[in-house]
């Protein structure tokens, strides 16, 4: 049986394989699959949408999943994050993709088996260390930490450097590089 965050993510993943819409999860979910367990409440997916879609991509879901605000598709068309509950009541981030890197994440995406015998689409190890160093708050910082503990040289470190260098540029926070580099040192990876 699955838990009801994982039912509901399935439940939100067959949604999207039903309109042949390319996605995958990040966040909370693929730290369960990429570094161990940890509480999370919420599901975090990426919807390539491109940039001049997103309106289809936001009514149509908007059709089927309750928002979690008033204003919730301005917000989405402002912020290219859409915030919706799940039938459950289960909190979803479904991020507007359109960006190179989120393209190549969602390329990159594999099925995760989980005990129930679902699957569900995750970004690689690799596309969830650049997130999250991205994000860049401290809990992204341990779950950075995590995955370097479990995956450790499987990473391809060669990939998120690649990866994550003009984000943080774009960002104006090349520091978040420097970090990252001081993480995988401490764990004996660089």
């Amino acid at each position: 049986m699955l838990n009801p965050l994982f039912a509901a993510a399935v439940r939100v993943q067959e949604f999207c394989n039903a309109r042949a819409w390319r996605t995958c999860y990040i966040g909370g979910i693929c730290v369960q699959r990429w570094a161990e367990q940890r509480q999370t409440k919420d599901g975090d997916l990426t919807l390539l949408t491109g940039f001049d879609q997103d309106e289809e991509y936001v009514d149509e879901l908007l059709q089927h999943f309750q928002p979690r605000r008033e204003d919730a598709r301005a917000f989405a068309l402002r912020n290219r994050v859409l915030l919706i509950y799940d039938v459950s009541g289960i909190p979803f981030d479904v991020a507007l993709a359109g960006l190179p890197f989120e393209e190549r994440t969602v390329e990159r995406a594999t099925p995760w088996k989980l005990k129930s015998g679902a699957h569900l689409i995750t970004c690689s190890a690799e596309d969830l260390v650049v997130h999250k160093a991205f994000a860049g708050r401290n809990l992204d910082w341990s779950d950075i930490e995590r995955i370097l503990q479990r995956q450790g040289q499987r990473l391809n470190f060669r990939l998120i450097f690649e990866e994550l260098r003009p984000l943080l540029e774009l960002k104006e926070e090349p520091e978040n590089e420097e970090k990252l580099r001081q993480l995988m040192k401490r764990e004996g990876l660089l």
